[in-house]
Formats: structure tokens, sequence, C-alpha cells
């Protein structure tokens, strides 16, 4: 069975990704390429909206595509626990409707996040340093909040990382007690580091994005997921089972699956 998606932000960095991977799959149809210029209700007629916008334009757009019956994969940063809670609440609503959030496409990205959720419980020093390109208009990213959000969920039993001198603006913006420190620079791709602090050691786990071809598996794995996937999943995490708590789950076992 074929898929009809839309494509909203289709002319942007990520969008224009997805568009090229949807025209060439044979199980995908692309009915409708946004701009932002194009209207709403050109998404209409499709089965799933992928978003790809702005984070300030970002909920409307998916408000509109499930109150209209369509599945929606989001890949636009800025969606907080906060904007997913609401969506959660508005995909309730309409029954069969479900929608999928990717703060970041790349397999080694969630790699890179679950290893960090599995040593969050064995350190109390954490921060978090995340780069991307000058033109990124959003701080701290989805993924560096994902992190956070899950390394809290990992440490419910131990309690919140040890970061002083909050009052302190240059210690970064806390996500869950971990301190997100980010930059915006001119040629970077995507960077992350977690570092872990011990008695006598660091821990860093660092995964840097070096071409949108890192995207590409994720997002056809995630769009095809999204047509048949009922509520709300969020992250990529949840896709390939790599057993990561949610932010309000209990702990993860210190263990990563195969995939």
């Amino acid at each position: 069975m074929t898929v009809r998606v839309a494509v909203a932000g289709a002319t942007g960095k990520l969008g224009s990704v997805a568009v090229r991977l949807i025209e060439a799959a044979e199980d995908l149809e692309l009915v409708a390429a946004l701009d932002s210029r194009s209207p709403l209700d050109a998404m209409l007629g499709a089965d799933v909206l992928v978003d790809m916008t702005l984070p300030q334009v970002s909920p409307g757009i998916v408000a509109f595509a499930v109150d209209h019956g369509l599945k929606v994969l989001i890949g636009t940063s800025g969606w907080s626990a906060d904007r997913i809670l609401e969506l959660e609440r508005r995909v309730a609503e309409h029954e069969g409707s479900g929608a999928v959030v990717i703060p970041n496409f790349s397999l080694g990205s969630a790699l890179g996040t679950a290893f960090a959720t599995v040593a969050a419980r064995f350190f109390d020093s954490i921060e978090i340093i995340e780069a991307h390109g000058a033109g990124k208009v959003d701080s701290p990213s989805g993924t560096a909040v994902r992190t956070a959000e899950l390394i809290g969920a990992a440490r419910l039993q131990r309690g919140p990382v040890d970061a002083p001198h909050t009052d302190q603006r240059a210690r970064g913006q806390q996500v869950a007690s971990v301190p997100i420190h980010s930059l915006r620079m001119r040629g970077v791709v995507a960077e992350q580091q977690v570092i872990f602090g011990g008695a006598g050691e660091t821990l860093t786990i660092r995964h840097d994005t070096v071409g949108s071809e890192a995207y590409e598996a994720g997002i056809l794995l995630a769009l095809r997921a999204a047509a048949q996937t009922p509520g709300v999943v969020v992250g990529l995490d949840k896709l390939i089972d790599l057993g990561i708590a949610e932010p309000d789950g209990e702990p993860p076992r210190p263990t990563v699956r195969e995939v």
C-alpha cells in the first residue's frame, strides 16, 4: 500500500532531504510540498504530514493536520515536554490519529543518547555541550533537551545532578537539572557532547553529524512508522527499541540492544 505524504517546510535543509527520499521510495508518494507561502489545506489528501518547519509555526501546522485526520511526523525542533503534552491531548481527541516526534533522525545520535542514559546513573556531575550551524534559531536543541530529560528519568532514584553556581548565566540552561550549553557557529552541522565527571575521571560521549546523509535512514523509518502508529511516540529510540526510559518512566536497564 502506498502512503501519501505531504511535507511542510519542503524547501528547508531537512525538508528537502525528506522530499527527495519520498520521491525515490516505491511505497511513498509525495502529494504536496508546502513552503511558508502555502495554504495549510494544501496538505489535505495526504495520509501523513511531515513537519520540517520552524519552532514558532510548527504547533499550528501540526494541530491543523491532526484536526483534519492526518498522521504526523514532526522533525521540527522546539517540541518541549509541555508542547508534547498538548499534542497528546489533541491526538487523544481524534480517534485513530497519531504523531511521531523525532528530535534527531540520526541513528548515531540515538545511540549516543542511549549510552548517556546508561552512564547517567553512575555520575553526579553531568553537563551537555551542543553545537549547530549559525542559522539554527532555537537553543538548546531538541536533541539536547531529549537527552537531558532521559538522563533525568534514569536518575529518579539517585536524584538531580550536581550543578553548582546555577545563578551564573554562563552555567547553561538547566533541563531536568542538567546544564546545557549551546553553540551556534558557521562550519558546524551538528554536534553533541555529554560530559560526566566522577572522582578522578571524566567520561565524554560525543556524536558529530558531518552530512545530511546521517538523517536519511531515520527519516524513512520514522515516516513509515508514523503512517501506522497511534498515539504520540517521541524519539527515534522508540522505533528501534534501544530500551530508554521515558522522562516520566522507570530507570532503564544498563544495556543497549543491537539494532
